[in-house]
């Protein structure tokens, strides 16, 4: 229905740019979507049971509306193929890998992908020659290390719950915990699933997933709050020390979702624990930036910016590059 009243009022389309969570290592880049590519994506649905279906019904409903108008499929998953093989190969039996297609494939590479490109345009540097950690802090949040303009490195990994603390994610656990509670506690597979994806992470530390209600309390000195933040930041800073390793240093951090876009005390907690990495923060222009910006203090060596995420612009720069259109 919403779709009818956008089209009314805009008109019809020239092109349609449709997210698509998994594109597995099928879809190294955008593609036109036909019935062949439909077919592939309904494949690889078991790779990502909870949010391909999601998408592929979103494909269903606009071509419906358009059936004539050509669509192209951009993936979160696309912009992690150029990851070496050193950092996308988990140690698990070889069978498993060659029969489950069990790697590191990493998520929401348009974002990572778009801010990448504009920070090296805000810096009025070349992409090409920029050591940059994207640090997407959203509901769900991972980092990437971005090389040269290409992905070497990210938080995210066979899953989107792998890497770092999120709204209602855990991220990263030991895998015997798993385990350990299917085998002494009983509980299902399901079970331990939906509490890792939907219980977990700020909500299970805190109470709520919203960082700003944590934020809130923990400056009232809720002991909860206090903790979550310390939790979400020790691992936060953390990856992106891992990142500058796959990057040998750090030229441009940049943050970006809803949290690394709007949490000034959360990028002054992290940025305040990377000094040793040649990072440091403006304090002012960390309070005050509103849109893409550098907030990066005098004298530092690497520069730390903000950028709005914008994944939007991403898939709409993909699908005129798939068409050859300006």
């Amino acid at each position: 229905a919403k779709l009818a009243e956008v089209l009314q009022r805009w008109g019809k389309p020239d092109l349609v740019g449709h997210r698509i969570v998994h594109g597995g290592m099928v879809f190294t880049g955008p593609v036109r979507i036909n019935d062949a590519v439909r077919e592939q994506l309904r494949d690889l649905t078991d790779l990502a049971p909870l949010h391909q279906p999601k998408s592929l019904a979103a494909l269903d409903a606009v071509t419906a509306q358009l059936p004539d108008v050509p669509a192209v499929a951009s993936f979160d998953t696309a912009f992690h193929t150029t990851i070496p093989a050193a950092a996308a190969t988990y140690a698990v039996p070889r069978e498993w890998q060659q029969r489950y297609a069990i790697r590191r494939y990493g998520f929401h590479g348009l974002s990572h992908a778009y801010c990448s490109q504009r920070a090296a345009q805000l810096l009025d540097r070349r992409l090409t020659d920029l050591r940059v950690i994207t640090c997407h802090l959203g509901a769900g949040a991972s980092l990437a290390a971005v090389l040269g303009g290409r992905s070497v490195d990210t938080t995210m990994g066979f899953t989107p719950l792998e890497g770092l603390v999120m709204a209602t994610r855990s991220g990263t656990v030991d895998p015997g915990l798993v385990l350990w509670l299917e085998e002494h506690e009983h509980l299902t597979p399901h079970e331990v699933a939906t509490a890792l994806e939907q219980r977990s992470g700020l909500i299970a530390l805190a109470g709520t997933g919203d960082m700003r209600e944590v934020e809130a309390a923990a400056d009232r000195g809720d002991p909860d709050a206090v903790l979550a933040i310390d939790v979400y930041t020790h691992r936060l800073v953390g990856g992106i020390g891992a990142m500058s390793a796959a990057t040998g240093g750090v030229d441009v951090l940049v943050f970006t979702g809803g949290v690394g876009e709007h949490s000034s005390s959360l990028r002054a907690r992290a940025v305040d624990r990377l000094g040793f990495l040649g990072l440091g923060l403006d304090i002012h222009r960390n309070d005050t930036v509103h849109v893409d910006g550098d907030i990066t203090v005098a004298g530092a060596t690497g520069r730390t910016v903000v950028i709005t995420a914008r994944e939007d612009l991403q898939i709409a720069r993909e699908a005129r590059r798939v068409y050859g259109t300006r």
